[in-house]
């Protein structure tokens, strides 16, 4: 079984890779390892590929199997973001020591993300939303529910 749902998303549209990678800005080989799981997808594309296919995120990553209409016609907010993930950290009750442990990364990379300095990793991204309930779309500021289903 796929990590994702993009393949199932792909054919209910009988779109080919070739398309929906030429629609996207990237080659189709990049669009099938994101695909068959070879490649895990940054961020920006997973709030891209939520657009392009008018769901949530937390469904295409199989977080959930509640699907959601959803379409974003705005950027991602950094400073939303950042806010959001100080938010989750907190209800979560961790220190930044305590989540940087978790997640195996510094206190400086994560400090980087939750200033709004630079976007979040989606390895990272995925992690905290596995172990706290919260949707990545709430987290990137495509939806207003905080709490995936």
């Amino acid at each position: 079984m796929n990590l994702t749902r993009l393949e199932d998303l792909r054919d209910e549209l009988n779109l080919t890779k070739k398309k929906i990678a030429n629609d996207l800005g990237i080659s189709d080989s990049v669009y099938g390892r994101w695909e068959n799981d070879r490649f895990l997808i940054p961020t920006r594309r997973l709030y891209q590929l939520g657009n392009y296919f008018q769901v949530n995120i937390d469904y295409i990553l199989r977080l959930t199997d509640n699907r959601v209409s959803i379409f974003s016609d705005k950027k991602i907010d950094l400073d939303l973001v950042a806010k959001r993930l100080r938010e989750v950290r907190s209800d979560m009750n961790y220190t930044l020591r305590d989540l940087t442990d978790t997640l195996h990364t510094s206190s400086s990379t994560w400090s980087a993300y939750e200033t709004g300095k630079v976007l979040v990793l989606s390895a990272f991204l995925i992690q905290v939303c596995q172990e706290s309930n919260v949707s990545i779309d709430w987290i990137l500021g495509r939806c207003d529910e905080k709490y995936r289903n």
